[in-house]
């Protein structure tokens, strides 16, 4: 188990059965980068990892 797979088990735990939006995401993650902008870098990689998930190319 990864460290941050404390924080997914926390997630899943906590909201879990709440249906969200991309938009909503979208949002959460700004707010996050507002407060941390150190995490710039990791975040855009997830986002865009996100985004292009269905993508048969990559």
């Amino acid at each position: 188990m990864y460290f941050t797979d404390r924080g997914i088990e926390e997630l899943v735990e906590r909201r879990g059965g709440e249906t969200v939006t991309i938009e909503w995401v979208a949002e959460r993650l700004r707010d996050f980068l507002d407060l941390n902008p150190e995490f710039e870098t990791p975040v855009e990689r997830l986002a865009t990892w996100l985004a292009r998930l269905d993508d048969e190319d990559d």
